[in-house]
């Protein structure tokens, strides 16, 4: 007999801040923004990765300051969601409640996956 399986496929809406990102154009003059945000997307697609690697090593201390990184990052191009998600994370690890480190950490990996790719679709359309 074949058992029936669930399959939960979490979708995340993602908030990408598009007045924060005119902002940096605005300031920074349209070669030196993308620079910044290209700069920024490849600095975050990193830091997600690593930050994945350091729960897998149950480097929890790591993990804090990473996730911690996160968050200045995301505010500068616009990723308030991303942002929040990562303040989440780093909450949890200090409240020692791995549960939550470990839900809230998958979660800010997949709004930053999205989220990334919301960045570079909005780059894409402004050039």
């Amino acid at each position: 007999m074949v058992a029936n399986i669930l399959t939960v496929n979490h979708r995340e809406n993602v908030h990408l801040d598009s007045q924060k990102l005119s902002e940096l154009y605005r300031q920074l003059g349209e070669v030196s923004a993308e620079d910044v945000v290209c700069r920024a997307i490849e600095e975050l697609a990193v830091r997600l990765t690593h930050c994945e690697r350091l729960w897998r090593q149950n480097d929890v201390e790591k993990l804090r300051k990473s996730a911690r990184s996160l968050i200045a990052i995301s505010e500068q191009i616009g990723l308030t969601d991303m942002a929040s998600i990562a303040r989440d994370v780093t909450v949890a690890i200090d409240a020692s409640d791995h549960p939550a480190t470990a839900a809230t950490l998958f979660r800010l990996i997949r709004v930053g996956e999205r989220s990334l790719t919301a960045v570079w679709e909005q780059q894409d359309l402004s050039v």
